[in-house]
């Protein structure tokens, strides 16, 4: 599925994929990442910020671990800056679908890029707003999870 729709990763995925300490989030996220990478998939540059920072913060890895990380990400996904459209349409998304102001902000970017999944764990598993449907790999069967994976 990764590698035949356009989809996009929250910050949640990129920091589990990274922190071991997170047991099987850590090893399910790394096959999310390591597949949409292959597949050149879209990364909105709001997570890749907002991974930066949180990677930082909780000093997860060095900074010039940090550093290549980067680098890998934007060598590995098209990195999709927002746009000032996005900014109206979160808004707007805050007041119809009640989400969160940076959560709103991540699905217009995601959106107006042309992806129809975006994986994270922070809005409701399997719902679906303008076109982006979102998924929890966290709370995927193994065979689900073999399926989106392979």
């Amino acid at each position: 599925m990764i590698g035949a729709t356009k989809v996009s990763l929250d910050t949640n995925i990129l920091i589990y994929a990274v922190d071991s300490s997170q047991g099987s989030k850590h090893v399910v996220a790394g096959k999310i990442l390591l597949r949409a990478a292959a597949a050149k998939q879209s990364l909105m540059l709001q997570s890749l910020n907002e991974f930066s920072a949180i990677v930082s913060r909780k000093q997860l890895l060095s900074l010039p671990a940090l550093n290549r990380s980067i680098e890998f990400h934007r060598s590995a996904f098209v990195i999709e800056p927002p746009a000032i459209e996005d900014l109206f349409e979160a808004v707007k998304a805050q007041e119809e679908h009640k989400l969160a102001f940076w959560d709103a902000l991540l699905w217009a970017s995601v959106r107006r890029t042309g992806c129809r999944v975006l994986f994270s764990e922070d809005f409701p598993d399997g719902g679906e707003i303008g076109g982006v449907r979102f998924i929890n790999p966290f709370r995927l069967s193994r065979g689900e999870l073999q399926n989106l994976v392979s």
